[in-house]
Formats: C-alpha cells, structure tokens, sequence
C-alpha cells in the first residue's frame, strides 16, 4: 500500500498568526489544505486569492485549493497565479465539469473533483480519467470540525474499484479525520487525509501529524 499523504486543513489554524500556523505544520505535512468558501455554496465566507499568496510566500509545500464556491471557473486563474498546485472544484458546482477540468489543467494546476457526502461516486466516472484527485466528503462542506460521516467508506472502495488498476486520480478524504478514522480511511482506498481540528487544536500540530500517520 502506497504512503498516505497528509494535507493540514488551515481552516482550524490561528488566522491571527496564519505564518506561525503554516510554521507548525510544515515539517512534518505533505501538502497544506485551504478551504475557499462564498457564502452561496457553502454558508461560511473563508479566504480568497490573497491569503493562498500569502501562505505560498512562507512555505513551499504544495498548496491544495479547495474551491467551495458557485462558478469557480470565474477564480481559476487567479487562485493559480496566488501560488495553488491543484484547484478542487464541486461537482454539484460544476454544470460543464469537463470544460472546468480542462480550464484548470490549462493553467497548469492539477485538477479535482471533490463530491458531497449524499453525491453517488458513480457520477464521476465519465472523467475519472481527467482528474488528478477526488475529494471524497465526509461531512458536508462549509464549516469545520464537524463528526464523520462512516458512509463516506463505502464511497472510497466503490471509488477504488472505479480507478482500477490506474494510480490516478488520488483519493482524498476531508471531514472528520483524526486518529481513530485515518486508519478507517486508509484501508478503504484514501491516500490523502485532509485534518483540521485534529491537527491544529493539538498541543503540538507536528506532532499531531506522525499520529495521524501511525493511526
């Protein structure tokens, strides 16, 4: 079995010292996770371009932008140009999603398709082989610290099975993670934990990480 990746969500770091935030995870942390909300999908207004170009200024982990947002094909751009890796977009979003895969690509990020916890994964499988990345939810989007969502499991072997043999797109899981789920979610099929409130609320966020891996 491949090594998990381990993405810290910034949506539970301290936004009032977001560099120290990125400072404490960065040594032990494969990418970082930011969480872009609008108030329209999601109830909660987060963070745009400017706080991924500032984050992209104090660390050069790959940064994973997660878009919560109607219309994200109006932000690929700037998001890119603020310094993110790979751009996530919704599915339940997207009405033209293979036209939104090939705008991100074309940017030169990679690209994902995250889906919501009542979204069947099966409705991927027309691009399954244009993505980077699925973002499985285990929770519903927009806030953090919510409880896990054990169906989300089944999600991630029937997304397993429908990638076959191939090692692309990954499978992320965000939602609910910490030590008692990331092994749950490993041995489904996940390959990157998105954690938040696992990570950040800790005593040691570094440490917090190497658990989160042994679990």
């Amino acid at each position: 079995m491949s090594a998990i990746r381990i993405a810290p969500s910034l949506l539970a770091a301290d936004f009032s010292y977001l560099a120290g935030s990125v400072a404490s995870v960065a040594q032990e942390a494969d990418w970082l996770h930011l969480d872009i909300m609008d108030g329209r999908f999601v109830p909660n207004i987060t963070m745009g371009p400017m706080v991924v170009e500032a984050v992209r200024h104090k660390t050069d982990l790959p940064l994973d932008v997660h878009m919560m947002i109607v219309e994200p094909e109006r932000y690929v751009e700037a998001f890119r140009l603020a310094g993110a890796d790979s751009l996530t977009v919704h599915y339940e979003a997207c009405p033209h999603l293979e036209r939104v895969v090939s705008q991100i690509h074309e940017s030169g990020a990679l690209a994902g398709v995250a889906i919501n916890p009542a979204t069947p994964v099966d409705m991927l499988q027309d691009v399954l082989e244009e993505l980077d990345l699925v973002l499985v939810m285990s929770v519903n989007p927009g806030f953090g610290g919510q409880s896990f969502w054990p169906r989300s499991l089944e999600k991630v072997r029937r997304l397993k099975d429908l990638r076959g043999d191939r090692d692309r797109p990954l499978i992320q899981v965000d939602g609910g993670i910490n030590q008692k789920t990331a092994g749950l979610m490993k041995q489904a099929g996940a390959e990157v934990l998105v954690a938040g409130t696992a990570i950040f609320k800790a005593e040691d966020p570094g440490t917090a990480i190497r658990e989160l891996r042994q679990a």
